[in-house]
């Protein structure tokens, strides 16, 4: 499969995207601090691999992730990538400690203010253009509006909407790890797409439920982040993270057997994680973040890999066996969502 350079709509947006894109968390200091040169690397490895979409947001890195992914983009054809960043978080002078957040080596004289109104939309943009370098974002994304919901429908989609409008941005989405509110988001507003993360993998098939049908209903374009499920799906051993934190031991059991499974056909688990989301009609693509140019080339690598029909089926008999039990016990969703 050479899911980088392939090309598709999203949704009826009018906007295509490359099949597999780079967010730029991680170069951004998320974990553990990335230099100027590392990142750099890493966003040229991503071109050259053929990855012409590219995510960011204020959050990531206070701008640190923004201004180096427009210092990249600069020399680039602007015409031939799509761009896009989030509001929601403005960066105001203030002090954030080193790992705020997650994030390390960003500035410590900056701290992120929630704020989802109408003039804030505007001027978190505004600034990320500044910080970019950037003419526009192509799109443009509520960033994890999950405490602000009433704020982000009434005073912050209805800003982005403008936006569009106005054709200062081509589409508009949100960005959340559920899927419950975004879901309302795409039943109540005109959304373009959405960015759902950890909850459409091989783990957490949750987002099929109902989020995906109602995008597919309204023509909502999907993109899925968070593939690995924070760590446990690229090496499912002792210590492994799920959504940020340590992997419950259940869990850790079912990624070994997916594993395992994998292991059987011969396909590395990263592959088959990285891929799964693709298989869906309503998905465009997914984003993966990478720190270095060698984990752009093990992920294009593992995006690239043919995997048999034979063993898809296995894995979801394997998830529908996961639901039963969860079932049974009585757990609904077995605590990934």
């Amino acid at each position: 499969m050479n899911a980088a350079g392939a090309s598709v709509p999203l949704g009826r947006s009018g906007v295509s995207v490359s099949r597999i894109g780079l967010g730029t968390a991680p170069l951004g200091g998320l974990f553990t601090p990335v230099s100027d040169a590392a990142a750099a690397e890493t966003l040229a490895a991503a071109w050259d691999a053929g990855v012409r979409y590219f995510d960011t947001a204020p959050h990531y890195g206070l701008g640190v992730a923004e201004r180096r992914l427009g210092a990249f983009l600069a020399d680039r054809p602007r015409a031939e990538v799509v761009v896009s960043t989030k509001v929601g978080r403005l960066l105001r002078p203030g002090h954030s400690p080193a790992g705020t957040d997650g994030f390390h080596g960003v500035p410590t004289d900056l701290t992120r203010v929630w704020d989802f109104s109408a003039a804030g939309v505007r001027a978190s943009l505004t600034e990320s253009l500044e910080r970019s370098g950037l003419d526009a974002f192509d799109l443009v994304l509520l960033h994890d509006p999950d405490d602000h919901g009433e704020q982000a429908l009434a005073e912050a989609y209805p800003a982005l909407a403008e936006l569009r409008a106005e054709g200062v941005v081509r589409a508009v989405g949100a960005g959340m790890n559920q899927t419950a509110a975004l879901s309302r988001l795409v039943t109540a507003t005109d959304l373009d797409f959405v960015l759902v993360a950890g909850r459409y993998s091989l783990l957490d098939r949750s987002a099929a439920e109902a989020l995906l049908p109602a995008c597919a209903a309204r023509g909502v374009g999907v993109l899925v982040g968070g593939v690995f499920n924070s760590g446990l799906l690229v090496a499912p051993r002792a210590g492994a993270t799920f959504d940020y934190a340590p992997a419950p031991a259940p869990l850790l059991a079912r990624a070994r057997r997916l594993a395992a499974r994998c292991a059987e056909f011969g396909v590395p688990l990263p592959a088959a994680a990285i891929q799964f989301p693709l298989r869906h009609p309503t998905v465009s693509g997914v984003l993966l973040g990478a720190r270095d140019g060698r984990e752009v080339t093990e992920n294009m690598a593992h995006a690239a890999v043919e995997i048999p029909e034979e063993l898809w089926r296995e894995l979801d008999a394997l998830a529908a066996d996961d639901r039963t039990d969860d079932q049974a016990d009585g757990n609904g969703d077995g605590g990934t969502a």
